[in-house]
C-alpha cells in the first residue's frame, strides 16, 4: 500500500512539474513576442537546466538572439558528443557559426552531413525539414537532391523541392522541377499554372517556359501535358492565335470530340478574342451532329458573332444577318430546352438592336413555356420579357412579370434584380416615392452591383426632389434615361437637351453629363464621352457622379484606348481623392496591375 501511495505521489509531482514547465514556456514565448528577450532567456535557461534535451532548441535560439555565441556553441557541442547521430545538434552548430559570420565553418559542418547522408528516405526528409526550420533552404534543397542520388529516384521529394524553390523565388529551378514532375502527375497541372502565374514577373519568364516546353515536346512528344502547358503559356502572353493552333493540334491527337476546344473557345470569347473563338467553334462543327459539343458550339458561335458585331460599329445589315443565323439554328435544331439559350439571345437582339418588340415578346413567352427548361433560364427570360414590355410601353405587364420573378426567388440575387427592375420602372414612369422606398431596401442587397446601383439611383432621386418637390425636371430626365435603356440615343439626346430649356435652374447638371457620357459610350464614341466625364470630374467633383466619372475615365483609357498611363492616373485618383468610393477596391486592383505589382503585393 505504501508503494502504491509513493507511485501516486511521484505521478502527481511529475504532472505538477510538467504543468509548471508548460506555463513557464508560454510565459517565455509571450516575453519574446513583447521584445523582452532577457526575461524570456531567464526562463529558457531555467527550463534547460531542468531538462537539457527537451528545451535545447528554445535555449540555444535564445542564446543566439542575445549573441551569446560561445555559450551556445559549448552546450551544442556537449550534446553533439552525447548524441553524435542526432542531426539537430550539427544543424544548430552550423547556424551558430553562420550567426557569428563564420560561414566557411558552418558550410563545412553542413557539407559533412550531406556527404555522410544515409540512404534512408525518412531520415533524408526529416533532416531537410530541420534545415528548413532553421531557415536554411539552400541546404534543405541539397539534402533532397543528394537523397535522390542515393535512392536512385529523380521523382522523390518533388513537391518538397517545388515548395523550397518557390520560397527562394528560384524561377528556373521551380520551372524545371514542375516540368519533370508533371508527366507522371498530370493532376497537378492547374496548381503548376497558378504558381507560375504568381512567380513569373514578365515576358522573359514566360519565354523561358516556352523554350523549355518546346525542347521537351521534341524529346517527349507522347507527354501531352507539355502541349497543354504550352497552350496556357500562349494564353498568358495573349498570343491567342498560337494558343488555339496548339490546342487544335492536341485535340486532333487526343480525338476528344472538341471538348478542350469548346472550353478554350469560351475563354477566348470572354477575353474579346472573337476571331480565334469563331475559328475554334468552326473546328468543332467540322465533326458530326452527334458529337456532344456540336449543338452548344453552334449556339455559342452565333453568340460570339453577336458579341463581335455589337462590340464595334455595325450596320442594320449586320444585325439582320445575325438574326437570320439564330433563326436558321432554331429551324435546324428546333425550339427546346437545348436551344432555349439561343432563343433568349435572339429575343434580346430583336428587342434592343432591331426594336422588333412583338417578335421578341412572342419568342420569350415560347422560351418560358418550354417543358423542362432550367429554372434559372425561365427566371432570366422573364426578366428580359419584363424589360421588353417596358420598352414596348406596357409597364403594367412589365411590373407583373418582374413581381413573378421576385416572388419565386425571395432573398436571392435574381429576386433582388427583379425588385430593382420594378423600382426602375417606377422611376421611369415618375413614381419617385415608391421607387425610392424599394431602392432604400435594396441598398442592403447581397449582390454588390445591385446594392451600388440602388444606392446611386436613390441618392439621385433625393438630390433632385429635395428642392424641386414637383419632380418635373427629374421626370423629363427619367424619360431620357428610358430612351437610353431602349438604345435609342437620338431621342435620349433630344430629351436631355430640352431639360434646361423647359426647367432652367434645375439641379441635374452632372446627371445630364453622365447620361450623355453613357450614350456616347453606347455609340463607341469614346472621345466625346471623355469630354463629358472630364467635365463631371473637374466641375462636379463633390457631386454624386464624380467618382463614377473618374473610374469610367480610367476604364476607357485602359480597355478602349489602351492608354495605360492615363488609366493609371485616373485609377490612382479614385484611391487618393475618393477613398470611400464603391469603386475603390476595383480601382486599387487595376492600378496595381498597371503599376506592375505581383498579385500578392500591396499598394
Amino acid at each position: 500500500m505504501k508503494r502504491f501511495y509513493a507511485l501516486i505521489a511521484i505521478s502527481l509531482f511529475t504532472c505538477i512539474k510538467v504543468l509548471a514547465q508548460s506555463s513557464d514556456l508560454q510565459l517565455a514565448q509571450q516575453y519574446n513576442l513583447n521584445g523582452e528577450q532577457q526575461k524570456a532567456f531567464d526562463i529558457y535557461q531555467k527550463l534547460y537546466k531542468q531538462d537539457n534535451e527537451n528545451y535545447f532548441s528554445y535555449y540555444v535560439n535564445s542564446l543566439i538572439g542575445l549573441k551569446k555565441f560561445d555559450e551556445a556553441e559549448s552546450i551544442t557541442k556537449k550534446l553533439l558528443r552525447k548524441h553524435p547521430a542526432d542531426y539537430q545538434y550539427t544543424i544548430a552548430l552550423g547556424r551558430i557559426y553562420r550567426e557569428q559570420g563564420n560561414t566557411a565553418k558552418a558550410d563545412e559542418a553542413y557539407d559533412n552531413l550531406v556527404k555522410n547522408l544515409p540512404a534512408d528516405q525518412g531520415i533524408i526528409g526529416n533532416l531537410a525539414a530541420q534545415f528548413y526550420q532553421s531557415e536554411n533552404a539552400d541546404y534543405a534543397i541539397k539534402i533532397f537532391l543528394q537523397g535522390r542520388k542515393l535512392l536512385h529516384n529523380d521523382q522523390l521529394y518533388a513537391l518538397e523541392l517545388i515548395s523550397l524553390y518557390r520560397y527562394k523565388r528560384d524561377k528556373e529551378a521551380l520551372t524545371n522541377e514542375y516540368l519533370n514532375f508533371l508527366p507522371a502527375n498530370p493532376g497537378y497541372l492547374n496548381q503548376a499554372e497558378n504558381i507560375f502565374a504568381t512567380a513569373y514577373e514578365g515576358e522573359g519568364d514566360y519565354n523561358v517556359l516556352k523554350f523549355e516546353l518546346l525542347k521537351r515536346i521534341q524529346k517527349q512528344p507522347e507527354a501531352t501535358i507539355y502541349a497543354d502547358l504550352l497552350t496556357w503559356q500562349y494564353m498568358q502572353q495573349k498570343q491567342y492565335d498560337q494558343a488555339l493552333n496548339q490546342a487544335l493540334a492536341l485535340s486532333r491527337r487526343r480525338n476528344d470530340k472538341g471538348s478542350s476546344i469548346y472550353d478554350l473557345s469560351r475563354t477566348l470569347a470572354s477575353l474579346g478574342a472573337y476571331d480565334e473563338a469563331i475559328r475554334g467553334y468552326n473546328f468543332i462543327l467540322e465533326g458530326t451532329k452527334d458529337d456532344p459539343f456540336y449543338i452548344p458550339s453552334k449556339i455559342d458561335l452565333i453568340d460570339v458573332k453577336n458579341q463581335k458585331i455589337t462590340s464595334g460599329k455595325y450596320t442594320e445589315a449586320d444585325l439582320l444577318g445575325l438574326e437570320q443565323d439564330y433563326l436558321s439554328l432554331l429551324n435546324e435544331f428546333g425550339r427546346n430546352g437545348s436551344t432555349a439559350f439561343a432563343m433568349q439571345k435572339l429575343a434580346n437582339l430583336q428587342a434592343f438592336k432591331l426594336h422588333k418588340y412583338k417578335d421578341a415578346e412572342k419568342l420569350l413567352l415560347e422560351t418560358i413555356n418550354i417543358a423542362g427548361t432550367r429554372p434559372g433560364t425561365v427566371s432570366s427570360s422573364k426578366l428580359d420579357l419584363g424589360d421588353i414590355y417596358l420598352m414596348d410601353n406596357q409597364p403594367w405587364e412589365a411590373t407583373l412579370i418582374y413581381s413573378q420573378v421576385e416572388k419565386a426567388n425571395p432573398g436571392t440575387p435574381v429576386g433582388q434584380d427583379a425588385t430593382f427592375r420594378n423600382a426602375k420602372l417606377a422611376y421611369y414612369t415618375g413614381d419617385f416615392v415608391w421607387a425610392k422606398g424599394q431602392l432604400d431596401v435594396l441598398k442592403a442587397a447581397t449582390s454588390q452591383l445591385i446594392a451600388n446601383d440602388a444606392l446611386n439611383l436613390s441618392l439621385m432621386i433625393t438630390d433632385n426632389t429635395t428642392f424641386d418637390t414637383t419632380g418635373n425636371a427629374l421626370r423629363m430626365y427619367a424619360r431620357a434615361d428610358l430612351w437610353i435603356f431602349k438604345e435609342q440615343p437620338q431621342k435620349a439626346l433630344i430629351t436631355l437637351d430640352s431639360i434646361d430649356k423647359k426647367y432652367p435652374g434645375n439641379s441635374l447638371a452632372d446627371d445630364i453629363l453622365m447620361a450623355r457620357a453613357r450614350i456616347y459610350i453606347q455609340q463607341k464614341d469614346y472621345q466625346t464621352a471623355i469630354t463629358a466625364l472630364k467635365q463631371i470630374a473637374e466641375t462636379h467633383k463633390f457631386d454624386l457622379w464624380a467618382d463614377d466619372a473618374v473610374y469610367m475615365l480610367g476604364d476607357i483609357y485602359d480597355n478602349q484606348l489602351n492608354d495605360k498611363a492615363q488609366a493609371k492616373t485616373y485609377y490612382q485618383k479614385i484611391i487618393t481623392d475618393y477613398p470611400g468610393s464603391l469603386w475603390i477596391n476595383e480601382a486599387r486592383k487595376r492600378f496595381r496591375l498597371l503599376r506592375g505589382d505581383k498579385p500578392d503585393s500591396s499598394s
